[in-house]
């Protein structure tokens, strides 16, 4: 006999939750689900998964401080991930999970039928791929999530001064900080094309952050560029390619 599906509830409507909890406690006679937590909001769900295991994790898309689609992909930083369940009122949203085939949701109103098939499936879906989050919403992420020690931190990408990309990892620097993000640089450049600037094949910056450039020597007696930025000391490389289209972003 399977034990109980452990369900948490990301919500940022109250009755919304409430309504969910009666009807997986309606599906009781079919399949074994139990609610071991609910979250109002993407960081406390975050939260909340570093103190509750859970199997599957109902979240609605549509959420203040970050979005459902957002969260759930904090979510795959973890070194085990539960299953995720979408639940939205727009059918916008529906119908590309629909497309994608990686995804279930539950339309809003949620009913009984359709939340028990997708209580059914939960168990043999698993966490969903992340180029399939990736390809759902076209609005970048707020933060971007780096797993330390069985919890996520979440770095606020408007703290964050460059994105280096160093063997497999990539180097996220903050003025306070620095943390190791195990994602494509080419991916974050395209998801932030509008924060951010390729100076070198390896290295983003934070346009908002370049306070102006300095020449140097950068190698074989060779004479370059070097960008300078709020709040860091190190002074970064431009590459001969990048210069042009960096030269004219300096803040004032």
């Amino acid at each position: 006999m399977n034990k109980a599906l452990r369900v948490i509830l990301v919500d940022d409507e109250p009755p919304a939750r409430a309504r969910l909890k009666e009807l997986i406690a309606d599906c009781a006679p079919q399949l074994q689900a139990q609610v071991v937590g609910e979250a109002g909001n993407g960081k406390e769900a975050l939260a909340l998964l570093e103190s509750v295991t859970a199997d599957l994790l109902l979240v609605d898309i549509r959420m203040p401080q970050m979005s459902g689609i957002e969260f759930a992909r904090h979510v795959l930083a973890l070194e085990s991930p539960p299953a995720i369940v979408f639940v939205t009122a727009y059918d916008e949203y529906a119908i590309k999970a629909f497309e994608l085939r990686a995804l279930d949701y539950l339309l809003k109103p949620v009913r009984r039928a359709r939340l028990l098939a997708a209580l059914s499936r939960a168990r043999e879906r698993g966490a969903p791929e992340r180029e399939a989050l990736r390809g759902l919403e076209s609005a970048p992420r707020k933060h971007l999530s780096v797993p330390q020690r069985g919890r996520i931190s979440l770095v606020p990408v408007t703290d964050i001064l460059y994105l280096k990309a160093e063997l497999k990892y990539v180097t996220i620097r903050t003025a306070e900080h620095e943390y190791l993000l195990e994602e494509s640089l080419a991916h974050l450049e395209q998801e932030f094309a509008e924060e951010f600037v390729r100076v070198h094949r390896n290295c983003i910056v934070a346009k908002s952050r370049i306070r102006g450039f300095e020449k140097a020597e950068v190698q074989d007696n060779e004479q370059g560029w070097l960008v300078l930025l709020d709040g860091c000391a190190e002074k970064l490389a431009v590459s001969r390619r990048q210069w042009p289209l960096v030269k004219g972003l300096a803040a004032g």
